[in-house]
């Protein structure tokens, strides 16, 4: 199936929001240590504000790491993280699955595969591939697994993609999956944020960076050239050239057999993009869709998902909606299109995944999966339900070859059900289950429910909670909320061992928010919190800590919360706006600073779900929601902990940073944890994870028990 570069982008940069830490911050003249007594901090790797992370990691560790209970719940996390019972999810590349994997005795991890036959057993022996440890020993680097792309049909050339100690940065280095070792004198990028992808044996797609001005203002790629095998880099051939300004520009080739064509992705903006055909004479013909459309091309077939109501062919389609149209006819001119699927005030496209004659859709309808087979032919397309799930819990299919099969595995998992893991063929009976994941904790205790506030506009904001049976409604009970809220990324029931562990085990009560901003709804739930609509988002989180309150599940006392990325400044604005409804917080790997956020590292690239700063108009409404220039001295704010990564070239660090500062320096309780590794995940090791999850939770713990 050829890419989607919209999901690209949304992978590389919605839970994320980008930056590169060796871009280190660009100051507008007007930001001065005047405005900004804390801008020094933005110096990620400065002698001084390295210092300081020091100096607070140390009063952290010793406040809340450095007792016999953290470190228990430390080693119980760990051990969740290093199981060797975890399902070993794969993929097929040729005739093996492969799966990369972390534990004990490899926390950099392996690359292995195994035949489907040998992957079916209980305990399948696996072939390595690549020991990572093994590598970073030998190199003296401290690599992180990026993936690999690997060159269709024969899957013997790979390009992988190693980061050191996290970052979204990588080094880019050809291997062969024979030989099982990197190809001498083979293709080789240095470090950068760069977008790579094959043509054939000898030549590459490449977006990189290539010197000055190569780069956009987001700090992605704006050149798309060919690389030819044995010549230097610099000798490569342009193939599109974007504007500094563009978000990012990548090409790419769909090398599915018979139908193999070359695309350039054009993204403007986060919603914002144009997607070209690129025709062996050079020349760009544009897939005639709406700017805020994503596309997908697989074989005859164009598959578009508008993002607002779009009206074509004297007919309008509605926002959410995915469309099928034949690829060639389309191109030119034709514009007979199918609904494949439309949504309902209750239902949205969860995504879909192609084999070789069906496409599979994954529906959610308030916030829970179902499964559609869909099957291409004249008119309106066959459909039929693929099997079901327990109630409030997860269900996702997709197809393992498009190439070659109708095979597909499908994962079932809720909050109380470890996943599930089966393998199956359409149209050839029931799915098989050939995996499981283990227990990590007595799910018997608890129940899930599904409950529904009323925002403050009137909304109908869904919400899971997950409790121990028997809950005595006497407000007391320790409660923690989670919510993110951004980027049409959705919330759904998933199990979490060390969740299970760190919370539900000692008596506290868990709760997912589905507010807006996020895509449970799809492009309409997540366009109602954008840019001067972001408030909603807040309003709707605050509105399920009111619902727990008013329900007698818990009370301010006995409420924390916590996110990360945007989630994390969603913690900064309830900390902000709320303080009066929490016992404690934690904003994780966060923005919080939105007037300069433009200016430091990729914040270009969010401009699309904040607004610009820069713009008088817009600062009206952004100010609202930035928590660093709305923290007050003087007023109520519940204890915080905010945790960060000095190598998260996304957010970066210096948001945290200069937000746990001016609250120090203000006299609140604020708390401030950096890791010097991990990227935005803030953790390059499970090690590293494990000690993460558990100061946050023993953070909690130690305010709202």
């Amino acid at each position: 199936m050829a890419p989607k570069p919209p999901r690209w982008i949304v992978l590389a940069l919605a839970l994320t929001l980008g930056g590169m830490n060796d871009l280190h911050a660009s100051t507008p003249p007007a930001a001065t240590a005047s405005d900004d007594p804390y801008l020094w901090l933005e110096g990620i790797d400065g002698a001084r504000p390295l210092d300081w992370v020091r100096q607070h990691n140390a009063v952290t560790v010793g406040k809340y790491a450095d007792t016999p209970a953290f470190k228990r719940l430390d080693a119980r996390l760990l051990e969740v993280l290093d199981s060797d019972a975890r399902i070993p999810f794969v993929s097929k590349l040729g005739d093996h699955y492969y799966n990369f994997w972390r534990d004990q005795a490899h926390p950099k991890g392996l690359w292995r595969r195994a035949t489907l036959a040998e992957y079916r057993k209980a305990e399948p022996e696996w072939e390595t591939v690549l020991d990572l440890d093994a590598l970073a020993a030998a190199e003296k680097e401290n690599w992180v697994w990026h993936g690999a792309q690997c060159l269709r049909p024969d899957y013997r050339r790979c390009l992988l993609s190693l980061s050191r100690g996290g970052a979204d940065a990588d080094v880019v280095r050809e291997f062969d999956l024979i030989d099982k070792a990197f190809v001498k004198d083979g293709f080789a990028l240095p470090e950068a944020k760069t977008q790579v992808a094959w043509i054939d044996h000898d030549h590459l797609y490449v977006g990189t960076d290539f010197g000055p001005g190569s780069m956009t203002e987001s700090s992605y790629p704006r050149i798309a050239k060919v690389w030819t095998r044995g010549t230097p880099l610099a000798a490569a051939k342009t193939v599109y050239e974007g504007k500094p300004d563009d978000m990012a520009i990548s090409a790419w080739r769909d090398q599915t057999p018979g139908f193999e064509r070359d695309f350039v992705h054009r993204a403007l903006a986060f919603y914002d993009s144009e997607t070209y055909l690129l025709g062996q004479d050079g020349k760009l013909a544009r897939i005639d869709v709406p700017n805020d459309a994503e596309t997908g091309v697989e074989r005859e077939w164009l598959l578009i998902e508008p993002r607002s109501d779009w009206t074509v062919g004297g007919r309008t389609y509605k926002s959410g909606s995915l469309l099928a149209a034949n690829f060639d006819a389309y191109m030119a001119g034709e514009r007979a299109l199918t609904v494949l699927f439309e949504p309902t005030t209750t239902t949205a496209l969860d995504g879909y995944s192609w084999t070789r004659h069906h496409l599979i859709l994954n529906v959610m309808d308030n916030v829970v999966n179902r499964i559609e087979v869909l099957t291409p032919q004249p008119g309106a397309w066959q459909r039929e339900p693929l099997g079901g799930a327990p109630a409030l819990s997860s269900i996702e299919a997709g197809g393992i070859d498009a190439d070659e099969s109708d095979d597909y595995f499908l994962t079932v998992s809720g909050f109380l059900q470890p996943a599930t893991l089966y393998y199956g063929a359409l149209g050839k009976g029931e799915p098989e289950a050939i995996k499981h994941s283990p227990s990590f904790f007595d799910a018997s205790r608890f129940e899930v429910s599904q409950h529904f506030a009323t925002s403050k506009d009137g909304t109908r904001v869904p919400y899971f909670e997950i409790a121990p049976k028997g809950l005595k409604l006497d407000g007391a009970n320790p409660t923690l909320q989670y919510g993110y809220g951004g980027f049409e990324i959705s919330l759904q029931p998933s199990y979490s061992g060390s969740m299970g562990r760190a919370w539900l085990e000692r008596g506290g009560v868990y709760v997912i928010a589905n507010i807006r901003g996020g895509g449970e709804y799809g492009p309409r739930w997540h366009q109602a919190a954008l840019k001067a609509k972001r408030l909603r988002a807040y309003e709707d989180f605050a509105a399920v800590s009111q619902d727990l309150i008013a329900r007698k599940i818990t009370s301010p006392g006995h409420l924390a919360a916590m996110g990360g990325s945007n989630g994390g400044l969603l913690m900064g604005n309830m900390l902000t706006h709320y303080p009066q409804l929490y016992g404690a917080l934690v904003s994780q790997v966060a923005l919080l600073d939105m007037k300069r956020y433009t200016h430091l590292s990729a914040g270009a690239s969010w401009i699309a779900e904040y607004g610009d700063p820069d713009k008088p108009a817009e600062w009206d409404w952004i100010k609202t929601f930035s928590p660093y220039q709305n923290v007050e001295p003087g007023k109520h704010y519940p204890p915080v902990l905010f945790t960060t990564s000095t190598r998260d070239d996304r957010v970066g660090p210096v948001h945290a940073r200069k937000m746990a500062a001016k609250m120090m320096a203000q006299g609140f309780d604020a708390s401030f944890y950096e890791n010097i590794e991990g990227g935005h995940g803030a953790a390059a090791d499970n090690r590293q994870a494990a000690f993460m999850s558990a100061l946050a939770y023993t953070y909690l713990w130690e305010h709202v028990k």
